[in-house]
Protein backbone atom coordinates (compact mmCIF):
# COMPACT_ATOMS: atom_id res chain seq x y z
CA UNK A 1 0.00 0.00 0.00
CA UNK A 2 1.30 3.28 -0.77
CA UNK A 3 1.37 6.42 1.51
CA UNK A 4 -1.43 7.80 -0.09
CA UNK A 5 -3.35 4.78 -0.06
CA UNK A 6 -2.43 4.61 3.32
CA UNK A 7 -3.48 8.10 4.67
CA UNK A 8 -6.68 8.01 2.57
CA UNK A 9 -7.73 4.61 4.35
CA UNK A 10 -7.13 6.26 7.34
CA UNK A 11 -9.60 9.05 6.43
CA UNK A 12 -12.08 6.76 5.69
CA UNK A 13 -12.23 5.07 8.50
CA UNK A 14 -12.13 7.65 10.53
CA UNK A 15 -14.47 9.69 9.25
CA UNK A 16 -17.11 6.84 9.01
CA UNK A 17 -16.08 6.47 12.62
CA UNK A 18 -17.24 10.29 13.79
CA UNK A 19 -20.27 10.63 11.34
CA UNK A 20 -21.54 7.41 12.89
CA UNK A 21 -21.23 9.36 16.73
CA UNK A 22 -24.96 10.10 17.93
CA UNK A 23 -25.81 13.54 18.19
CA UNK A 24 -26.11 12.74 22.03
CA UNK A 25 -22.81 12.02 21.54
CA UNK A 26 -21.70 15.06 18.97
CA UNK A 27 -23.62 17.50 21.83
CA UNK A 28 -21.83 15.73 25.04
CA UNK A 29 -18.32 16.33 23.33
CA UNK A 30 -18.87 19.46 22.41
CA UNK A 31 -19.79 20.88 25.36
CA UNK A 32 -17.11 18.79 27.25
CA UNK A 33 -14.45 20.68 24.80
CA UNK A 34 -15.76 23.73 25.81
CA UNK A 35 -14.90 22.73 29.54
CA UNK A 36 -11.66 21.43 28.19
CA UNK A 37 -10.73 24.53 26.08
CA UNK A 38 -12.43 27.34 28.97
CA UNK A 39 -9.72 26.05 31.23
CA UNK A 40 -6.39 26.23 28.89
CA UNK A 41 -4.71 29.55 30.07
CA UNK A 42 -3.60 30.60 26.37
CA UNK A 43 -7.09 30.43 25.81
CA UNK A 44 -8.28 32.55 28.53
CA UNK A 45 -5.81 34.82 27.34
CA UNK A 46 -6.58 35.11 23.87
CA UNK A 47 -7.70 38.63 22.29
CA UNK A 48 -8.67 36.92 18.69
CA UNK A 49 -9.20 33.24 17.90
CA UNK A 50 -9.77 31.48 14.23
CA UNK A 51 -12.20 28.65 14.40
CA UNK A 52 -14.26 26.62 11.41
CA UNK A 53 -17.24 25.85 11.15
CA UNK A 54 -18.30 21.92 11.80
CA UNK A 55 -18.40 19.71 8.68
CA UNK A 56 -18.14 16.01 8.35
CA UNK A 57 -18.70 14.97 11.67
CA UNK A 58 -16.33 17.10 13.37
CA UNK A 59 -17.12 18.53 16.91
CA UNK A 60 -19.86 21.22 17.05
CA UNK A 61 -17.59 24.35 17.26
CA UNK A 62 -20.52 26.49 17.98
CA UNK A 63 -20.75 26.41 21.51
CA UNK A 64 -17.19 27.25 21.65
CA UNK A 65 -17.96 30.17 19.46
CA UNK A 66 -20.84 31.48 21.88
CA UNK A 67 -18.49 31.48 24.75
CA UNK A 68 -15.94 33.16 23.07
CA UNK A 69 -18.29 36.07 22.09
CA UNK A 70 -18.99 36.00 25.55
CA UNK A 71 -15.76 36.46 26.54
CA UNK A 72 -15.64 39.53 24.50
CA UNK A 73 -12.77 37.54 21.75
CA UNK A 74 -12.63 38.51 18.47
CA UNK A 75 -13.68 35.41 16.13
CA UNK A 76 -12.29 34.62 12.45
CA UNK A 77 -13.61 31.83 10.51
CA UNK A 78 -11.47 30.31 7.08
CA UNK A 79 -12.17 31.77 3.54
CA UNK A 80 -10.88 29.83 0.62
CA UNK A 81 -8.82 32.76 -0.80
CA UNK A 82 -9.67 33.70 -3.97
CA UNK A 83 -6.47 34.36 -5.62
CA UNK A 84 -3.97 32.03 -3.65
CA UNK A 85 -5.35 28.92 -4.74
CA UNK A 86 -4.69 26.46 -1.89
CA UNK A 87 -4.67 29.34 0.58
CA UNK A 88 -6.90 30.92 3.76
CA UNK A 89 -7.98 34.32 4.73
CA UNK A 90 -9.41 34.98 8.11
CA UNK A 91 -12.16 37.13 8.43
CA UNK A 92 -14.20 38.78 11.35
CA UNK A 93 -17.12 36.47 12.36
CA UNK A 94 -20.34 37.17 14.42
CA UNK A 95 -23.90 36.55 14.93
CA UNK A 96 -24.85 39.06 12.23
CA UNK A 97 -22.13 37.80 9.11
CA UNK A 98 -23.58 37.21 5.96
CA UNK A 99 -22.61 33.37 5.27
CA UNK A 100 -21.85 31.97 1.87
CA UNK A 101 -21.66 28.56 1.13
CA UNK A 102 -17.73 27.54 -0.25
CA UNK A 103 -17.03 24.81 -3.28
CA UNK A 104 -16.77 22.17 -0.70
CA UNK A 105 -20.38 23.07 0.86
CA UNK A 106 -18.74 24.46 3.99
CA UNK A 107 -20.48 27.55 5.36
CA UNK A 108 -17.70 30.48 5.18
CA UNK A 109 -18.12 35.00 5.83
CA UNK A 110 -18.56 36.24 2.56
CA UNK A 111 -15.44 38.00 1.47
CA UNK A 112 -14.86 41.51 2.52
CA UNK A 113 -10.98 42.92 2.54
CA UNK A 114 -12.29 45.07 5.31
CA UNK A 115 -12.49 42.15 7.87
CA UNK A 116 -9.92 39.96 7.06
CA UNK A 117 -6.60 39.35 9.72
CA UNK A 118 -3.90 38.81 8.76
CA UNK A 119 -2.92 35.30 10.03
CA UNK A 120 0.03 36.89 12.55
CA UNK A 121 -2.30 39.06 14.68
CA UNK A 122 -4.15 36.42 15.70
CA UNK A 123 -3.67 34.74 19.23
CA UNK A 124 -4.81 30.97 18.22
CA UNK A 125 -5.58 29.29 15.07
CA UNK A 126 -7.96 26.48 16.10
CA UNK A 127 -7.60 23.85 12.91
CA UNK A 128 -9.78 20.60 12.01
CA UNK A 129 -8.36 17.32 11.30
CA UNK A 130 -9.70 14.12 10.51
CA UNK A 131 -6.79 12.29 12.69
CA UNK A 132 -3.92 12.93 15.00
CA UNK A 133 -1.18 10.61 16.72
CA UNK A 134 1.30 10.82 19.48
CA UNK A 135 3.56 13.14 18.30
CA UNK A 136 1.24 15.71 17.47
CA UNK A 137 1.11 14.87 13.30
CA UNK A 138 -2.63 15.84 11.91
CA UNK A 139 -4.03 14.18 8.82
CA UNK A 140 -6.62 16.72 7.11
CA UNK A 141 -9.04 16.09 4.91
CA UNK A 142 -6.55 16.17 2.31
CA UNK A 143 -6.90 19.39 0.45
CA UNK A 144 -3.72 21.13 2.29
CA UNK A 145 -5.26 24.41 2.79
CA UNK A 146 -4.19 24.20 6.53
CA UNK A 147 -0.75 23.02 5.91
CA UNK A 148 -0.15 25.78 3.39
CA UNK A 149 -1.42 28.57 5.35
CA UNK A 150 0.53 27.52 9.00
CA UNK A 151 3.76 26.35 6.92
CA UNK A 152 5.46 29.20 8.46
CA UNK A 153 3.69 29.84 11.57
CA UNK A 154 5.18 26.64 13.58
CA UNK A 155 7.82 28.85 15.68
CA UNK A 156 5.95 32.12 15.47
CA UNK A 157 2.52 33.24 16.72
CA UNK A 158 -0.13 32.41 16.34
CA UNK A 159 -0.18 28.81 18.62
CA UNK A 160 -2.05 26.48 16.47
CA UNK A 161 -4.19 23.90 18.42
CA UNK A 162 -5.97 20.95 16.45
CA UNK A 163 -9.87 20.01 17.70
CA UNK A 164 -10.96 16.25 18.01
CA UNK A 165 -13.17 14.08 19.03
CA UNK A 166 -11.34 11.48 20.97
CA UNK A 167 -12.03 8.88 19.01
CA UNK A 168 -9.72 10.32 15.66
CA UNK A 169 -6.41 9.85 18.01
CA UNK A 170 -4.45 6.96 16.34
CA UNK A 171 -0.78 5.11 17.45
CA UNK A 172 1.00 6.81 13.78
CA UNK A 173 0.13 8.84 11.17
CA UNK A 174 2.35 8.27 8.08
CA UNK A 175 3.08 11.82 7.61
CA UNK A 176 4.46 13.94 4.02
CA UNK A 177 7.05 16.36 3.82
CA UNK A 178 4.73 19.23 3.99
CA UNK A 179 2.68 18.33 7.25
CA UNK A 180 2.52 20.83 10.03
CA UNK A 181 2.32 19.34 13.34
CA UNK A 182 0.44 20.58 16.20
CA UNK A 183 1.56 21.82 18.78
CA UNK A 184 -1.89 21.48 20.64
CA UNK A 185 -4.81 19.25 20.04
CA UNK A 186 -7.49 19.11 22.48
CA UNK A 187 -10.13 16.65 23.23
CA UNK A 188 -13.18 16.53 24.89
CA UNK A 189 -11.35 14.74 27.22
CA UNK A 190 -7.93 15.68 27.45
CA UNK A 191 -5.43 19.02 26.10
CA UNK A 192 -2.43 17.23 24.27
CA UNK A 193 0.87 19.02 24.08
CA UNK A 194 3.86 18.55 21.87
CA UNK A 195 7.67 19.52 21.29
Amino acid sequence: MTLFNSRQAIRQQIRRTRQMLSSESQTEASLSLVNQLKHIAIIAKAKSVAIYHTNDGELNTTPFIHWCWQQNIQTYLPVLHPFNKGQLLFLHYCASTAMTQNKYGILEPQLDVRHVCPVRKLDIIFTPLVAFDETGARLGMGGGYYDRTLANLVTTPPVIMGLAHDCQKISAIPIETWDVPLPHIVTPSKHYQFN
